[in-house]
């Protein structure tokens, strides 16, 4: 069991009666895959993106996000992925949950109904209070940024 549980409700939105709901693969798996609710199949070319409906909209608590992610497998056969990755479902958000996908590929791609598109992942939030300081803590690395470490 779990150490963590929480009730996440799920709506379809009108018209995608038959569009399956996201569901995990595997019993251990982190992701549920989220299916397209395209009313028909979409051509993705190469290096186009488009913003693809899922079908459903959610409602969680507070403390809970829902981040959108890449499938690796049609990262690795396709080319295909999701834009501003790994996007965001904020909880009080209540509108259809949609995935921007973007054909990295060299060949067309097609996103037909009821096609895996992309995976879900729920994650807390912590509550954070940020303090305004005029001076930070020291640390060995320091401001070291992009490539500070070497290649």
């Amino acid at each position: 069991m779990s150490l963590y549980s929480y009730d996440v409700q799920i709506k379809r939105m009108p018209g995608n009666e038959d569009v399956l709901l996201p569901q995990k693969m595997s019993a251990a798996a982190s992701g549920y895959d989220l299916h397209a609710a395209v009313s028909e199949p979409v051509v993705l070319q190469p290096g186009e993106r488009r913003l693809i409906p899922t079908g459903f909209a959610l409602s969680m608590p507070p403390e809970l996000e829902a981040q959108i992610r890449p499938r690796s497998g049609l990262a690795f056969k396709h080319g295909i992925t999701t834009l501003n990755s790994p996007g965001t479902i904020d909880a009080d958000y209540r509108g259809e949950v949609k995935v921007l996908l973007i054909n990295h590929g060299q060949e067309p791609f097609t996103v037909a109904r009821n096609e895996r598109i992309a995976q879900m992942v729920f994650q807390l939030v912590p509550t954070i209070q940020l303090s305004e300081v005029t001076e930070l803590t020291e640390t060995e690395r320091g401001t070291g940024g992009f490539g500070h470490t070497g290649r």
